[in-house]
């Protein structure tokens, strides 16, 4: 399977800065590319990381925490800490760019690896396409942005259909989830969420209300069913109650961003 990359320019080295108790993560520019607030660094400070955690509302609360969850881009490293240390799950995590390991790992309290961590310094377009990977994960994060944070530096149906491979298959049950950040305007949004719904099929992805800044997080399932609203709202307590997420919130956000093939 042939996943393509922009070609990338030389990788811009990660630099950091601090305002009112939050340390921000940049690479070499003024783009934000992750954040944690000091006093809090299991927190997820960002209002679009802490959307890229809606996939919990899909999966039923005796299985939140179960299996594996992979993330494309570590930015800060709060939705690695955050797998790895709140819900406990088996975490990979896979960036190219050195220097925002080592900056993690110094400013952004990144833990050594463990027998539940793993940081891979690799391309996120080699990983993904390694066989080796297919149907391991129960969910997969991509946040896949350069110093520019102009277009996603992978988004093409090929890439889409590999991380598809990855995620399990629940065959129309408990199946692996794909939460990815989309930034950008209306019409670079309707392109990757068309590719996506190419990969995934319409009625298998969803998206939330974009941010304030921009970020719109899509939601792609292989073999999930969205639950009904007592369900949800069921799941959305729990969540509130154990991690102190805005679950209720984002059930008002969830939308089907592609007419499904049957209303069309």
């Amino acid at each position: 399977m042939t996943v393509s990359r922009r070609p990338p320019p030389q990788l811009a080295p990660a630099t950091v800065s601090e305002f009112e108790g939050v340390r921000y993560l940049h690479l070499d520019s003024p783009w934000v590319q992750g954040a944690m607030r000091i006093a809090r660094p299991n927190a997820l400070e960002l209002e679009y990381v802490q959307r890229m955690m809606a996939w919990m509302l899909w999966r039923p609360a005796e299985a939140l925490c179960d299996g594996l969850a992979v993330q494309f881009g570590l930015g800060a490293a709060s939705i690695t800490r955050f797998c790895h240390k709140a819900l406990r799950m088996q975490t990979i995590s896979v960036e190219i760019n050195a220097s925002v390991i080592a900056a993690c790992r110094h400013g952004f309290r990144l833990p050594a690896d463990d027998e539940r961590l793993s940081v891979v310094h690799d391309d996120a377009a080699h990983w993904v396409a390694d066989p080796s990977h297919r149907q391991t994960a129960q969910v997969l994060h991509v946040d896949l942005y350069d110093h520019d944070a102009a277009a996603p530096v992978l988004d093409d149906e090929g890439f889409y259909r590999a991380c598809r491979g990855v995620l399990v298959d629940g065959d129309g049950r408990n199946g692996g989830l794909l939460s990815v950040n989309l930034f950008g305007r209306d019409a670079s949004f309707e392109a990757s969420v068309g590719r996506i719904a190419s990969v995934f099929g319409a009625d298998q992805v969803w998206n939330l209300r974009p941010t304030r800044e921009g970020n719109t997080i899509v939601i792609a399932g292989r073999g999930v069913a969205l639950p009904d609203r007592a369900d949800l709202a069921a799941r959305a307590d729990n969540i509130e109650a154990r991690f102190g997420l805005p679950a209720r919130k984002w059930l008002r956000m969830i939308r089907v961003p592609l007419p499904h093939p049957s209303s069309a």
